[in-house]
């Protein structure tokens, strides 16, 4: 099971990867289950990933008080905010936009009410 554990939170680590540069894709979740994946199979690889510069902060936020940065809550506001209006632009029928309206609005209302990290 612990090889199991380890293989999750390396694809994990992986798809957080390509969530940095592909903005549709989340990072910051992935990244949490890469951590919780690790915690239960390899303490070398969750120690690596709280301790890395750039995404250990994060994670040490979110499971020390369930906080978000403003940084990162502005840049997910922004990401939500580009791919609704591209598909407004792109001439989504009205019932998809619809529901990524009231879907997306629940999102951007869960990340703005958590604590600041």
């Amino acid at each position: 099971m612990k090889y199991l554990w380890t293989l999750l939170g390396l694809m994990c680590v992986g798809l957080a990867l390509i969530g940095v540069v592909l903005p549709l894709l989340p990072t910051v979740p992935f990244l949490l289950l890469a951590a919780f994946f690790f915690a239960k199979s390899s303490e070398r690889l969750h120690t690596w990933l709280v301790t890395h510069r750039l995404f250990g902060p994060m994670i040490l936020d979110w499971q020390n008080s369930g906080a978000i940065r403003p940084k990162a809550k502005k840049a997910a506001t922004i990401s939500i905010a580009a791919v609704f209006l591209f598909s407004v632009i792109m001439g989504v029928p009205s019932h998809v936009i619809a529901i990524q309206f009231i879907v997306l609005g629940g999102v951007l209302t869960f990340i703005w009410t958590r604590p600041n990290g």
